[in-house]
């Protein structure tokens, strides 16, 4: 099944953590302090795969992670760098954010690579911590925590041409003659349920990307029918085929209706160059009407091209005309510099001390809390050295004024502490 929107929840690897170990060796009674560092975590990277051409795979598998990063060892041995996770997306895919909707990538060329989640840093080893005061320090720190993300994915197929119109028009059926595609083609409207891709080639060294949107009638930019859900991917094609069924009633009417879909979901497809062709003139009750039809167009302006797609009548001309008007076509749309919306950088550092009950408080705040989950509570010297943070952020002095007092529960994060003052 075609699947072009999907959310999915992400998470990068947490770090190593660092070691709180002392050299032991024979003959050697002091050999100090050797505890190795962790290793990073994995980053969660989402790369372009130019052979998919949809989200489908995300439907069975919602929830990803990535390694975490391997503790430290003895003898100033470092742990492993957890493993990136690498998750393939087609060309076209546009990430979200979504809970803030903010776009955090666009991802159009081939083995494009953005980095959504970063590993936390691995924790350093009592190595790091031994002073000319403190030779024998049991401190150490746990690895940096991970970071998770909901995203949205949302698929806009990348595509030179774009095939529209009403349904039963013919897309489909031009689409296979043109190019090696193999879509499902039956003879009643809204046989075609997701966009189509196919290949054509223009000569030995030229081809060109055609794509059959589906599912625009009337009411399409509203959601009616199914224009709401693939009407995205035409703002990604460069050049349109705007394809008219020759047994409709009116085509006129048709091609107005089809525009004013487009203009109404969004004005910039309206601007698009668009080649107008009439399908189906081998049939007979086609030819009876067409010399009006083109007066009727010509009253516009409109240049209109006659085919038929089964009989394969002019549609190599066609597929030409399009190639060149291709050439002078802007390039597709792209969403990588979406308008800044500028925001007071939150400070780390800061921080909230809030009253949760008679002797029950509660410390946020980004450092502290990443402080509280990088320490070692068992050994004496990391809680020393968690204390002096807490000491050079303030956090000690906000407590003492907001009324903490000897006994009280005072949760960090996920951890609960007693106060002592």
């Amino acid at each position: 099944m075609f699947t072009d929107q999907v959310e999915i929840h992400v998470r990068s690897g947490k770090g190593g953590d660092g070691m709180v170990h002392f050299h032991r060796e024979k003959f050697i009674p002091r050999g100090g302090p050797d505890g190795g560092d962790g290793g990073k975590g994995g980053d969660v990277v989402f790369e372009v795969k130019h052979t998919l051409n949809t989200l489908s795979a995300f439907r069975q598998n919602q929830k990803f992670r990535a390694e975490d990063g391997v503790k430290g060892g003895p003898s100033q041995m470092s742990g492993r760098a957890g493993k990136d996770l690498v998750i393939h997306v087609p060309p076209g895919t546009i990430l979200f954010d979504a809970e803030t909707n903010a776009i955090i990538g666009d991802l159009t060329q081939p083995s494009q690579r953005l980095v959504v989640c970063k590993g936390g840093r691995g924790g350093r080893g009592n190595q790091h911590f031994a002073t000319s005061r403190n030779q024998a320090p049991r401190t150490a720190e746990k690895g940096a925590p991970h970071e998770e993300k909901r995203l949205r994915l949302e698929l806009k197929l990348i595509a030179d041409i774009g095939l529209i119109g009403v349904p039963n028009a013919g897309k489909s059926t031009l689409l296979s003659v043109l190019t090696n595609a193999k879509p499902k083609i039956a003879a009643y409207p809204f046989t075609t349920l997701e966009p189509n891709l196919g290949v054509a080639e223009i000569d030995v060294n030229a081809s060109v990307v055609l794509a059959d949107i589906p599912g625009l009638i009337e009411g399409a930019s509203h959601g009616a029918g199914l224009g709401h859900d693939f009407l995205r991917h035409v703002q990604r094609t460069r050049v349109l085929i705007h394809l008219l069924d020759g047994l409709s009633e009116d085509p006129v009417a048709d091609y107005s209706q089809i525009n004013s879909e487009l203009s109404l979901f969004d004005p910039n497809l309206a601007k698009k160059p668009q080649i107008v062709a009439l399908n189906k003139i081998d049939q007979p009750d086609v030819q009876e009407k067409l010399t009006e039809i083109q007066k009727q167009f010509k009253k516009r302006k409109v240049e209109l091209m006659t085919i038929s797609a089964l009989a394969r009548t002019n549609t190599r001309d066609l597929l030409v005309k399009a190639h060149q008007k291709l050439q002078d076509a802007p390039p597709p749309e792209s969403f990588d510099a979406p308008t800044p919306v500028y925001k007071p950088k939150e400070d780390p550092r800061e921080f909230a001390v809030k009253r949760e009950g008679a002797h029950e408080w509660r410390v946020t705040g980004a450092a502290i809390e990443r402080a509280a989950k990088m320490t070692y509570w068992e050994h004496d010297g990391s809680l020393r050295r968690f204390q002096k943070i807490m000491e050079t952020l303030g956090v000690e002095e906000a407590l003492r004024q907001a009324g903490a007092q000897e006994g009280d529960t005072v949760a960090i994060g996920d951890f609960e502490l007693e106060w002592q003052d």
